[in-house]
């Protein structure tokens, strides 16, 4: 791909950081309006909703959704991951709090940064880098062990702090899908599509399994929580991370979205008056050990990431 940048450039940094922003607080909004409907109830709405969004975009830009590229399997296979990935994280704050779902969700540059070498050659991290993610592994990890030993949100804390775990390896694993694919050079649109299409069906079809009750009406609040999810994150912040994959390299950007965490702590603490742990303060500050010994600039001469 001709388009293909080396390094984040100011652009770049813009829409990753408003992002990271928007997500932080999407964990937040999500477990609010699990008091009115339940988890995959609410995460098979926000992919149908933005799915019709996302056609509708598509259809004004021309941009076929629908052709003979080779993607579907691939699609598919994106799809089924962004479903189970989602039923983690919604399922999950039954359990624990938004704060700790969102700092344990971005474990998922750690999955990245092992299995980019394999995809492609040129994302290979270097010695000191690589230390940077073990660093914010292990911050999360010992605040992971905080639901065995003293969990301030329930006895099942450790449960929806597993399936946060979870939740990250299911992400770190999608965007290597899509790097390793045909949806690496398929438009975002496209990409985004599939994966609402896919797992609004599959989601859809867990909460009617699971015999999730349809939620029979929703106050003013929970309906605005609701179409931020659909418009605001779904559509509009996917869609924009998705370009960014598609012209950036997936470590650095995967790396950068650390910042996340830091958003979705202030926005649980302030808004559901969750408690801020020590431990968890000292995650927070690996992850923003590991963002800054993933970006930093390499010494003229000694680049570790080379140009494509």
């Amino acid at each position: 791909m001709t388009d293909r940048k080396p390094r984040l450039d100011a652009l770049a940094v813009i829409l990753v950081l408003v992002c990271c922003v928007l997500w932080g607080v999407n964990q937040v909004v999500a477990k609010f309006a699990l008091v009115e409907v339940p988890p995959l109830t609410q995460a098979a709405l926000r992919s149908f909703g933005a799915a019709l969004l996302v056609m509708a975009w598509a259809r004004w830009r021309g941009i076929a959704l629908v052709s003979r590229d080779g993607t579907l399997a691939a699609g598919l296979l994106a799809g089924a991951l962004f479903a189970a990935e989602f039923a983690c994280i919604f399922v999950g704050l039954q359990y624990t709090g938004a704060s700790r779902m969102v700092v344990f969700i971005y474990l998922s540059p750690f999955v990245v940064a092992l299995g980019m070498p394999f995809i492609a050659h040129t994302e290979k991290l270097a010695p000191l880098p690589f230390a940077g993610l073990v660093a914010a592994f292990g911050g999360v990890a010992w605040a992971f062990a905080e639901g065995f030993t003293q969990p301030a949100l329930g006895p099942r804390q450790w449960l929806g702090d597993a399936l946060g775990v979870a939740a990250a390896l299911l992400w770190g694993a999608t965007t290597l899908a899509i790097r390793a694919t045909k949806l690496a050079s398929a438009a975002p649109e496209k990409t985004l599509f599939y994966q609402l299409a896919v797992s609004g069906v599959l989601l859809g079809a867990g909460a009617a399994l699971a015999g999730e009750p349809w939620p029979a009406s929703l106050s003013t609040p929970v309906a605005l929580a609701l179409g931020f999810q659909i418009v605001v994150i779904t559509f509009a912040s996917y869609l924009a991370w998705f370009w960014l994959v598609r012209h950036y390299p997936a470590t650095q950007l995967s790396s950068f979205t650390l910042l996340t965490p830091v958003a979705g702590l202030v926005a649980g603490a302030l808004w559901l008056a969750e408690p801020v742990t020590t431990r968890l303060l000292i995650a927070l500050a690996a992850v923003a050990l590991g963002i800054w010994l993933v970006n930093r600039p390499t010494p003229r001469g000694r680049r570790v990431v080379p140009r494509t």
